[in-house]
Formats: structure tokens, sequence, C-alpha cells
């Protein structure tokens, strides 16, 4: 019957209603609203030649929801012309531009009018599985009473009546409040038919009327057809009268309702009830000639609807080839100009490259430069600066100094200071490292300052590089010379230890500490020092407990 495909039409008629909120489509093309028009006044060529040129455009513009929204219009066109083979492909095309569960409610129409196609093809079985596919998708509750309506239809169509009428049952007896009640009286109605299907002896008579009455308060027409249909049924062996009676209401609704195939099961039900043979002939005259018109129409439509899908195929096959070639030129003139553009960027950036790489050099000279004034500043201070403190240290506290001796200090100096732009060094590591760097701290030494001196031997010195040594010499040289000018102190404790390849070397005094004399470029060039051996230097300094620090590097690199 008609009343099942009306309603899918429902479904996708909610969805327009809630789909401009659901997702962010275009407007609607003139080409979908005469399609909408065409179809209210029951035009179905006209309409499927127009939703079948919105689909096209839908397509092409990737409207995905519109583009299902249109075929979901030819599937309902297609059943109503008897195409349910071609009413399943359109909607199988549907179903591959749509996801869950963003648009569920276009799936949930799609599915259920491939249910109805397999339904009208006796496909029952096929049928429960897209009602099922449906009843995922679904989020009212009037929609899943609905499926669930037809999924017990179709169970009663493979005579699973003990199934449908436990679906029916369950569906009632949730529905005792309902406020649909035109739902409700349709779940009545078919449960009641159900029962007498499947026990003939079973009195539907009462839950029947009950029903119908239900539906003449709603005015609700399509059910009046459903009920005329199955009280003429369930008299047509216990009162002959009353099953013609309601076969004849049922023709008179189906033919306001203009529909043919209800009129064809309403004729059957007369022809087979007429008592009044010539009646009875002239009936099955008229079913005779509305079968043969309907057939031809069908037939008629279908193969318009195929030749206006075939056309607009061809159509969008050929706006496809044209857009491909554009495509294709634009792509070639595409290619034109990222080559172009490529190559200015290779300029720009060659360009660009060689004036960032000129000022690069001269960065690098002017760093050269002031690396150079560091180096020899450096020098200076070590070479030239500390030994002469270290002179005057030894004038200061040894009282009688030999002169030669003095002068041959003064000329090491002076030679030092002569060649300080050359690399050699002014240091000469002696075979005994050890007593040569206790002579030097010893040398700060005096009366007033006590400098001892704890594990200063030759061994701890085995495998340390000359270049080590002289590092560790001077750090200790720069310590000793900034005491003795500030520290104040009357004791220095110089502690060496080593463990395995970790030598570390404890300095302590008990001066001022670091906060009356800052580390300043001397102390600083000690962390560097150590640094170029791979070792560390720790500051600790409190003004009650003079200067500590601890450095330390490996004695093998």
């Amino acid at each position: 019957m008609k009343y099942f495909y009306l309603i899918t039409l429902f479904f996708l008629f909610s969805c327009k209603k809630n789909g401009e909120n659901l997702h962010p489509i275009s407007d609607k093309i003139p080409s979908f609203s005469k399609a909408e028009m065409f179809y209210e006044n029951k035009k179905m060529d006209s309409a499927f030649k127009y939703f079948n040129e919105a689909s096209t455009y839908y397509l092409l513009k990737k409207d995905s929801i519109r583009y299902a929204s249109s075929l979901a219009y030819l599937s309902i066109i297609s059943i109503e012309q008897g195409d349910y083979y071609g009413s399943e492909e359109l909607n199988t095309a549907a179903i591959k531009y749509l996801k869950q569960p963003r648009d569920n409610e276009y799936l949930l129409s799609i599915y259920n009018s491939i249910a109805i196609s397999r339904k009208n093809l006796k496909d029952y079985k096929t049928a429960i599985i897209w009602y099922n596919k449906a009843l995922n998708v679904a989020k009212k509750t009037d929609d899943k009473i609905t499926i669930k309506n037809n999924i017990a239809i179709a169970n009663a169509k493979m005579k699973n009546f003990t199934e449908a009428v436990k679906i029916l049952d369950s569906l009632y007896f949730n529905m005792q409040n309902a406020q649909n009640t035109r739902l409700k009286s349709k779940i009545l109605d078919n449960l009641a038919y159900t029962k007498f299907l499947q026990d003939s002896q079973y009195d539907a008579e009462k839950e029947l009327n009950k029903a119908l009455t239900i539906r003449n308060e709603n005015n609700d027409i399509w059910g009046l057809n459903a009920s005329y249909a199955h009280l003429s049924d369930f008299y047509s062996n216990i009162n002959k009268q009353k099953s013609l009676l309601y076969a004849n209401k049922m023709y008179e609704v189906a033919t306001s309702l203009k529909s043919p195939d209800d009129k064809l099961e309403a004729l059957q039900k007369v022809i087979l009830l007429e008592n009044d043979h010539i009646q009875s002939r002239n009936y099955f005259n008229i079913y005779q000639k509305l079968q043969d018109s309907l057939q031809t129409a069908r037939n008629k439509a279908k193969n318009q609807f195929a030749l206006i899908r075939y056309e607009a195929e061809k159509n969008k096959a050929d706006f496809l080839k044209s857009k491909a070639e554009n495509s294709q030129k634009e792509n070639q003139i595409l290619k034109q100009y990222i080559v172009l553009g490529i190559l200015l960027i290779i300029l720009v950036w060659l360009y660009f490259g060689f004036k960032r790489r000129k000022k690069r050099l001269q960065r690098e000279k002017e760093l050269e430069v002031k690396n150079t004034e560091i180096k020899y500043s450096k020098k200076v201070h070590d070479k030239v600066a500390n030994k002469v403190y270290h002179v005057m240290s030894e004038v200061e506290n040894i009282p009688v100094l030999d002169k030669d001796e003095l002068l041959d200090k003064l000329e090491n100096i002076y030679h030092i200071s002569r060649d300080i732009s050359y690399d050699d060094k002014d240091l000469a590591v002696e075979k005994d490292f050890s007593k040569q760097l206790s002579k030097m701290l010893k040398s700060y030494s005096s009366e007033i300052i006590k400098v001892p001196i704890i594990g200063n031997e030759e061994e701890l010195w085995n495998g340390v590089s000359e270049t080590a040594k002289i590092e560790v010499f001077y750090i200790l040289q720069e310590l000793m010379t900034n005491m003795k000018k500030h520290s104040k102190a009357d004791r220095v404790l110089i502690d060496f230890e080593r463990e395995n390849n970790l030598i570390t070397i404890s300095y302590s005094d008990n001066g001022v500490g670091i906060q009356k004399h800052s580390p300043k470029n001397g102390l600083k060039n000690t962390e560097s020092r150590i640094n170029s051996i791979n070792g560390t230097i720790n500051f600790e300094s409190t003004t009650e407990k003079g200067l500590k620090i601890n450095l330390s590097f490996p004695a093998k690199n």
C-alpha cells in the first residue's frame, strides 16, 4: 500500500525542516524548488527531471546533503512508479555521501525507502535488515515505533506471526498513555489484524472497530484505507455483506486518495465478494483497465526516467570532460607560473644569501679582531701582570734576594712582553711539575700569610697533559695573586686529590670573601681556562668563612 512509503516522505520532510540548522549547506537552486513544486502537484515526470538536474548540480558542487536529498526524492518517485530496483540504486548512491551521526535523519529516510523497495519486491527478509538499519539511526520515539511496526508487518508477510505479534503487542502496551492517537490506532489495527492472520478464529472485531473509530475521529484518511482493508478481510468468511461493504469503502477512499495500488486491492476484494455477476464483471473490467493503464504508465515513466538519467549522466560526463580539459590547461599555466616563481625565489634567495654572507664575513672579521684583543689582553694579564706581581711578592717576602736572579726574572718578563704576539708558551713545564707548582704557591707565603699545601705529589700528575698542567699552573697563580691583592687572608690551604681519572683541587682562605673582592677579569679567566681542559670550577664565599674554590678536571682527556 502507498501508506508505507508515505512514511519515508514524512522522514524526508522532517529532514527538510531540521536540515538547514543541522548542516551549513547552500541555498536551494531553482531546479530543486521547481522539482518540489511539481512533486506536490503530482506531476512526477517533471519533478523527476528537475530533481535529477538538482542532484547533478549538487554533486558537482560537492553539497552532499542536498545531493542525497535530491536522490531520496528521486527514489520515492521511482517507488511510486513501480521502479523498485531503480529506487534502490538511487538510495545506495546517496548513502555513499552521508556520514553517521551527522546525517542520521537523511539516512533514516533512505534506509526506510530501501526497506520499502525490498518489501514491494516481496524480499521481506532483506527489508527487515534495512528497517533495522533505519532503527539504529532513528532518534524520535514515534519514528522508532513506526519502524518497529514495519518490521512486524514484514514478519507477518513471511508468516512469522509469533514474532510480529510479539513486536506489536510490546508497542501497544508501551503506548497506553501515548498522545499520538493516529500512531496508536495504527499499532492497534495491525496487532488485531496480525492476530487474526495467525489464528482465523481470533475475534479481532472489537479491536479493529476501535482503531477505525479513532481514525474517523482524527480524519486519518490513509488510516481508514487500511482499516477498511483489514475489516473486509476479517468479515470475508463470517459476514460477506459486511466484507463487501468495507471493500467498497476502501475503494471509495483509495479513489479519493488517487492511489491506484489501493484501488486495485479494493477491486480485487469487491470482485471476489460481489454476488451480482454483472456487477462483478463490471468491477473486473474496471480492474483490468486500471491495471493495464497503471502498468503502461509505469513502464512509460520508467523508460522516461531512464532516459532522463541517461541524458543527465551524458551531460555530466561531457561537463566533467570539459572541466578536466580546462583543468589541464590551467595546470599547465600554473606549472609555468610555478617555474617562474621558483626561479624568482632562487634569484631573491641568492641575492639575500650573498648579502647575508657578506655581513657574516664582516661579523667574523670583527669577531676575530675582538677575540685577538681578548687573547692579547688575557696574555698580558696572565703572562706579564701575574709574573710581575709574583716577582714583587718574592721581593717583599724574601729578606735577601740575589740580584742576578731578580734580573733574570725581570729579563724573562721583558722577553714575554716583547714576544706577546707569538703563540709560544712562556712557561716550560719542568720534569718535576709538583715541585715547580709548590714553589710558585709558596712564593706567596710570608711571615704573615701561611700557605700549607696537601697532596701535591708527583704521582698525582702522572698522565696529565702538558696543556692541562700549564692551565692549572696559571689558574692557581691567578687565585694566589687575587688572594694577595684583595683577600686580607693570613692563611691559605690548597688540597690536591686524585681519584681514578679525576683530579680535584680545593682552595680555601680565611679572607674577606668574594663579596669584597669580586672575580673580575682574573677570576673569570680561570673559568675559561678550566673549561678548556674539560674541567669545572665552583666558588663558595661567605663573610664569616672567607673564600672556598673547588676545581676539578680529568687527568687524561
